[in-house]
């Protein structure tokens, strides 16, 4: 534990916190062990995370709890996984089953630290996991009668499937998704936003679903951040050379736009000029490598296939882009990735990933019809490919803004300012939305660098 941490005493609820795992389990874990460095808190987590957290180093009753919810858990899990039409598919009906077991799993959490929290042994409760906001809390009214402030989040989804993708949205199976917006129906969610004292919003898109009243209580931080042990600073690089080396990481499923990605590079690819490293794997692999086949680009384009997480560092520190055109990305975790090993990103502006990326840092596709999106990914590989000099500064800014602002410890310092504020008020915290550019470190980014802007 870190010898600078705050005197505040914070009980953090992450239902899903394992350093194993992927996704929002890793999430969780990575934002609650920062939190465990900077304050006097303790994790309560669910029992099937604790093993790994044993192995990660956590002393189980000192440093953290696991809660046995599994009678309930499990169940719903398995009754999710009928309802999602395949692997990897249907993750509005698994989030919307999963719901369910944070009713149980609050209610056991109460059961153990409610006389706790009721005495004021904390300062602060907070809710990190589940991230999605439409899993209403049975503790934040129990904590607001005990006086004691309730912080929610990062909370992050909502984005509506775009125009002219509703192809893609049935592929997904994605059919609850078309009656999202009943969450607000559920019970405890209204008393949530009326008694939780703060909430953290990851995006833009969960904002607007909020009421003004809710609205007045939330504060701006994306949901996903940088582990520098995962992700160790990449050496120095010269000028960017023939080929453009890219990147692709992500499920091999249609709305992350490989396919797209493909279609547009092809005659780059084929001319020499551009390579793409793709890592990830995915029901849409045979297509992509029939299509790779057809367009006779196969040499040029590596289907890696799954690779180990720490493999993947190693590939984005080596390549110049991270070409990245998924249509509906909440939260974009592997954009940070990209900029923190100095890969400079080409996004779909839309939903999580321009959030990330500023003017100074990335590329933003504007979004519009499958066509007009190949046609200007095309436009501006092409334009990298006939001058990569703005990449030099670009993956500087990138890997410096990925670093200084979206590290968990970077993170875990704006969250403890957000806690003191809860325990002990004064003036009220300022998150900006979107977080603004860095300042220029140095003559060289000066060119691309706009200070305090706000893209």
């Amino acid at each position: 534990m870190s010898e600078t941490r705050s005197d505040l005493k914070v009980l953090l609820l992450a239902e899903a916190a394992n350093p194993e795992w992927v996704s929002v389990p890793l999430v969780g874990w990575l934002q609650a062990k920062a939190l465990l460095d900077k304050t006097n808190a303790h994790l309560v987590t669910q029992i099937r995370n604790r093993d790994a957290i044993l192995r990660a180093g956590l002393r189980e009753g000192q440093d953290f709890t696991a809660i046995d919810s599994e009678r309930i858990a499990a169940p719903l899990y398995k009754l999710g996984k009928s309802l999602t039409g395949g692997e990897g598919k249907g993750w509005t009906a698994l989030t919307a089953a999963m719901s369910l077991t944070y009713y149980a799993h609050e209610y056991l959490v109460w059961k153990t630290f409610g006389d706790r929290i009721r005495a004021g042994e904390y300062d602060v409760v907070h809710r990190i996991t589940p991230l999605t906001p439409t899993a209403p809390s049975v503790m934040a009214p129990w904590c607001k009668k005990a006086g004691v402030p309730m912080l929610i989040g990062p909370l992050n989804g909502g984005a509506p499937w775009p125009k002219g993708f509703d192809n893609l949205r049935r592929q997904e199976s994605e059919w609850l998704s078309y009656v999202r917006g009943g969450y607000r129906l559920l019970p405890g969610h209204q008393t949530t936003r009326k008694t939780a004292a703060a909430f953290l919003i990851g995006s833009r898109h969960t904002l607007a679903q909020e009421s003004p009243a809710t609205r007045a209580k939330c504060f701006y931080l994306p949901e996903n951040g940088i582990d520098p042990e995962r992700f160790p600073e990449p050496p120095p690089r010269g000028e960017p050379g023939r080929p453009l080396k890219a990147a692709f990481v992500g499920r091999l499923v249609p709305y992350k736009g490989l396919d797209m990605l493909v279609e547009a590079a092809a005659p780059l690819v084929k001319d020499g000029a551009l390579t793409i490293e793709v890592l990830g794997d995915g029901p849409q692999r045979p297509q992509i490598e029939a299509d790779l086949r057809r367009l006779e680009i196969g040499s040029g384009i590596r289907m890696r296939g799954w690779v180990d997480p720490r493999e993947v560092g190693p590939v984005l520190g080596a390549v110049d882009l991270f070409t990245f055109p998924s249509i509906r990305e909440f939260g974009g975790g592997v954009v940070l990735e990209a900029m923190a090993m100095g890969a400079v990103p080409i996004v779909v502006d839309y939903a999580g990933p321009p959030e990330l990326v500023s003017l100074a840092t990335g590329f933003k596709i504007p979004m519009g019809p499958r066509t007009s999106i190949v046609s200007a990914l095309r436009a501006q590989l092409e334009a990298l490919v006939a001058n990569p000099q703005p990449l030099i500064s670009m993956r500087e800014a990138a890997l410096r803004r990925a670093r200084e602002q979206f590290s968990w410890s970077a993170k875990a310092d704006t969250i403890v300012e957000l806690y003191r504020w809860l325990a002990k008020g004064g003036d009220r915290p300022h998150f900006p939305n979107p977080i603004p550019d860095l300042a220029p470190a140095a003559p060289s980014l000066g060119a691309n660098m706009n200070a305090g802007a706000t893209q």
